[in-house]
């Protein structure tokens, strides 16, 4: 027929042939009551489908020859298109197969079960009508109602339920409607309808539900409730805004909670508990980031930015720290293996990175590595030489290399005393034994020189290792350094009960009069020793006051020392252990004075620091204005300590006054540098 000129009756033939069977179809499918409607409609298209492919084949020729040239529409096509104009946008069909889907997809919703099979076929054949047809005909008026159910639902659920409830309602909603798109709707569709749920269920309540009275995020980090927390990231972070939220949330009341926790006067009583606290509360968190929050960065940096503002807050932070170091390394870590020494190290340095005044971390630092030391109650050698590994990597070779000079002393004392008896040891006789550290005045914390009077048998013997080392080293300089010292001594009470004292030097040089006195009062060993008031008010509390170490009977007696009170040998001591180590009785935390005094040091090192910084900033620049002198002085210095404006604009006073800066004359702002 096309070779003979008819390809155009051909086709309007089969146009016409076409539409009257579809009308035709379109009535039987109307007719179709209750659920067999979307049955007949299925069983019609496929039908429908079929015969198209038969006549799209008998056409072949038709298509190869006359579509092209006249520019109709393909015959498989104009059989969608007629479907498509005839069955699906007949004004009995059209609204009545959208309600259909729509009520069936809500029955879904609500638990019931459906034929997926069946709705899988109907969504193809929209799709298989074109992109508009799917779209229009029904996933726009489908995205509408999904919007209007979840709107109402999310507001019920949002009155009756907790926040835990309501997050595990939202994700099941949201499951069920990725798991939907994947059965029987367009993969087009899933992005649309999840934006729809995560609208509805949670942006538009999401505040609502990290405040939430007694279930909302707060509630959730005090409970640790991990699972809870990673539900809310894993849905909060589908929205926008909705991670920065819970940030903030979590901001927020880590700092409170932290401001709570480093101002309490009773949680600052103990030092140790103070800082347990502290790395417990990161662990905690460290905890939830890495569980609930896939370790986002985001959320660490927070953490990391919460824990510096508090810890800061309380002036002590790096005293406190230094003391639980300073615990850990004297017993905290007998038997502990090797790894578990390393973490604590580690942690203990996550805590001291936070601290803006790390210089005074390290004047406590000294302070307490000094008494180990010199005590020999050091743990492990090892685990102090890694934490200073640790500092040194942290804050460069300046920061340690004076903890470095510590040990290195403590290593040449022994070899000069092993000198010390090689050389003289012959003279000395069976007298007391001597050990004495020599320490190097720069590396070791400074100590007020308050001597006191040694027993005759002592005086002696330092006097003889006095020659000996000025001999083997010219040019120097001994100062004893008595208030660090400790002492063995062999004791005997009621001419029976003997026992070895481990005593500090002070307690010796009292202990040691009672060898010629059966009593003595406050005042007559305050001037036969001739130890400072406060630290003699110590060491006899330590000998006479303390239950179980009382080698010494007071009159009268009570907790405290009176410039009064009279004292004698308790011949009644006993004690279970042979060797008896009577401690001083010390304040762990330094009093009010030492607080000041430390602070006043600290200060005092500073001046030359922010000097230094100031004039190595004005050899680069040449010239520089005020505000960028301190902005780059407080920068250079952060790794150490905060540099207070007020200090720096001192200290450039000062070199201006010794003629390395001078003030521009036109711009009294502008310093310049004078070479």
């Amino acid at each position: 027929m096309v070779l003979h000129k008819f390809g155009e009756k051909l086709y309007s033939g089969l146009v016409s042939t076409m539409t009257l069977h579809l009308q035709s179809m379109s009535k039987s499918i109307e007719a179709a009551q209750g659920a067999s409607f979307l049955d007949e409609l299925n069983a019609k298209w496929n039908n429908h489908n079929k015969a198209l492919q038969m006549i799209r084949d008998i056409l072949m020729y038709v298509d190869r020859t006359l579509i092209p040239s006249t520019h109709k529409t393909p015959v498989h096509e104009l059989g969608l298109n007629l479907w498509r104009d005839y069955v699906i946008h007949s004004c009995n069909i059209q609204s009545r197969l959208l309600n259909t889907i729509l009520e069936l997809i809500q029955r879904e919703r609500t638990g019931e079960v459906i034929n997926r099979g069946l709705m899988r076929n109907i969504i193809k054949m929209l799709m298989d009508l074109g992109a508009s047809v799917y779209q229009e005909d029904f996933e726009k008026p489908f995205l509408n109602v999904s919007a209007d159910y979840y709107q109402a639902e999310s507001q019920e659920y949002i009155e009756c339920c907790d926040c835990a409830d309501y997050l595990k309602k939202a994700e099941r909603r949201l499951n069920e409607d990725i798991d939907r798109v994947s059965h029987y709707l367009d993969t087009k569709t899933e992005p649309k309808i999840t934006n729809v749920v995560e609208k509805e269920m949670i942006a538009n309540h999401m505040l609502r539900l990290v405040h939430m009275e007694n279930s909302g995020l707060v509630k959730m980090l005090l409970d640790d409730k991990s699972e809870d927390l990673a539900r809310m990231y894993n849905l909060f972070r589908r929205v926008s805004d909705g991670l920065s939220t819970i940030r903030n949330v979590m901001t927020s009341h880590m700092r409170d909670t932290g401001n709570q926790l480093v101002t309490d006067p009773e949680k600052s009583k103990n030092p140790v508990e103070f800082v347990e606290t502290l790395l417990e509360k990161r662990d905690k968190y460290d905890k939830i980031i890495s569980s609930a929050f896939s370790n986002d960065k985001t959320f660490q940096n927070a953490l990391s930015s919460s824990f510096e503002y508090f810890i800061n807050l309380n002036p002590r932070s790096p005293e406190y720290i230094s003391l639980f170091v300073d615990d850990k390394l004297r017993k905290g870590l007998k038997g502990v293996k090797d790894e578990d020494v390393e973490l604590i190290l580690d942690k203990v340095m996550i805590l001291f990175r936070y601290l803006q005044e790390k210089d005074v971390f390290e004047k406590y630092y000294k302070q307490h590595l000094a008494k180990r030391l010199l005590s020999g109650k050091t743990v492990s050698d090892d685990a102090e030489r890694s934490l200073i590994v640790k500092l040194k990597t942290e804050c460069g070779y300046q920061f340690t290399s004076k903890l470095e000079g510590m040990f290195t002393d403590m290593k040449t004392s022994q070899d000069t005393m092993q000198g010390f008896y090689a050389a003289c040891g012959a003279e000395l006789g069976n007298g007391p034994a001597l050990v004495v550290q020599v320490l190097t005045t720069g590396s070791w914390p400074t100590q007020s020189t308050n001597t006191c009077n040694l027993p005759a048998e002592l005086s002696t013997l330092c006097e003889k290792f006095r020659s000996y080392y000025l001999r083997t080293h010219t040019g120097r300089r001994l100062t004893w350094q008595t208030n660090m010292g400790t002492a063995d001594l062999r004791a005997t009470f009621g001419n029976v009960q003997k026992y070895e004292l481990n005593v500090s030097t002070y307690q010796m040089c009292v202990l040691m009069l009672f060898n010629s006195n059966e009593h003595l009062s406050y005042k007559e060993i305050e001037q036969v020793t001739e130890i400072p008031s406060s630290d003699l008010k110590r060491c006899l509390q330590s000998l006479a006051c303390v239950k179980g170490k009382n080698v010494l009977r007071k009159e009268p007696m009570s907790k405290d020392i009176g410039e009064d009170d009279a004292f004698s040998v308790n011949d009644n001591f006993t004690s279970k252990l042979r060797k008896v180590k009577i401690g001083t009785v010390v304040a762990q935390k330094e009093s009010e004075p030492e607080k000041q005094e430390t602070r006043q040091r600290v200060e005092e090192d500073r001046k030359p620091q922010i000097e230094a910084a100031i004039v190595r900033i004005m050899k680069s620049r040449r010239v520089l204005d005020h505000n960028n002198i301190i902005a780059e002085v407080t920068k250079q210095l952060q790794s150490r300590f905060l540099a207070n404006p007020g200090e720096i604009k001192k200290r450039i006073e000062s070199l201006i006054e010794r003629d390395f800066l001078e003030r521009d004359n036109a711009d009294r702002r502008l310093y310049r540098y004078l070479a």
